[in-house]
């Protein structure tokens, strides 16, 4: 609501306007982000950023968010860095036990190698089980499943 004073020669006139302002979204503006680039777009533009200062803060080329940004799929190791510019993480945590495992070693960006190390797995039979070549016994799905627990904890307690 604004206020005018208008003064002529014989009175003095106040009155008000109200003018309702809505905000335009910017041109490209991703109001329901469905792909990471578009995720990193909106939270780039909600923060008035440009390009160039999300790829430094990311570690990457200017060129590099723009791909994300229109598209390409970000390698797995920068999914840790994106999900900390995002303040959050933007994939949905399943519910089937091998899936979660495929999550997991998106989010934290991890190789097969990686993650065969964290799990003392050997890459192999972590490749015939996310690619759902093989599905592993019980006790296995237990001991995954132990994994997970803890250290999907982690992430939840670190963001």
């Amino acid at each position: 609501m604004c206020t005018f004073s208008y003064f002529s020669l014989s009175r003095r006139h106040t009155f008000s306007i109200a003018i309702t302002l809505q905000k335009q979204p910017l041109p490209g503006y991703p109001e329901h982000p469905l792909t990471i680039g578009e995720y990193i777009r909106k939270k780039r533009m909600d923060l008035g950023l440009l390009q160039r200062e999300v790829a430094e803060i990311i570690g990457v080329t200017e060129s590099t968010i723009w791909n994300w940004e229109h598209g390409v799929e970000p390698e797995l190791q920068y999914n840790p860095k994106i999900i900390d510019f995002l303040g959050y993480i933007p994939f949905d945590c399943p519910d089937d036990t091998i899936d979660r495992l495929a999550w997991y070693k998106k989010v934290k960006g991890l190789t097969l190698i990686e993650l065969g190390r964290q799990m003392n797995r050997h890459p192999d039979q972590l490749q015939e089980w996310l690619s759902g070549e093989r599905r592993p016994f019980n006790k296995s799905l237990q001991r995954i499943e132990q994994f997970l627990v803890m250290s999907i904890r982690e992430l939840q307690e670190r963001s």
